[in-house]
């Protein structure tokens, strides 16, 4: 089993940018789609974006044009450059990997492992 820790969170400014790291343990993530979601106070768990084991990349209508996902699997690392950032991005953010070729990476249901998360805020 993959084991993943989010890193990289933190406060910055509206407009500013950040970039998250997901670090994978246990096993290499090259037979692993990995996932991007985040989760504001209130309000349910939702997709950012993701990766396929191919480096194919989705993201969220709300996300797309400023934030890239990519992966490096010789550093069994997947990332998320997030910029633009607004305050509406505040929120825990989590990654997931899943092994298999889902069609569905938005869905949370589509992943098996997560990491703890790392908080983002955004100030106005």
């Amino acid at each position: 089993q993959v084991q993943l820790v989010e890193s990289g969170g933190g406060l910055v400014q509206a407009g500013g940018s950040l970039r998250l790291s997901c670090a994978a343990s246990g096993r290499t993530i090259s037979a692993y789609a990995m996932g991007w979601f985040r989760q504001a106070p209130g309000k349910e768990r939702e997709f950012v974006a993701a990766i396929t084991q191919s480096t194919i990349p989705y993201y969220a209508e709300s996300v797309t044009g400023r934030f890239s996902i990519s992966r490096d699997n010789a550093k069994n690392t997947m990332y998320l450059q997030m910029n633009s950032l607004k305050p509406d991005d505040a929120a825990v953010y989590y990654c997931a990997a899943t092994r298999t070729f889902s069609s569905t990476l938005s869905m949370e249901i589509s992943y098996d492992t997560w990491g703890q998360g790392t908080q983002v805020t955004v100030s106005s």
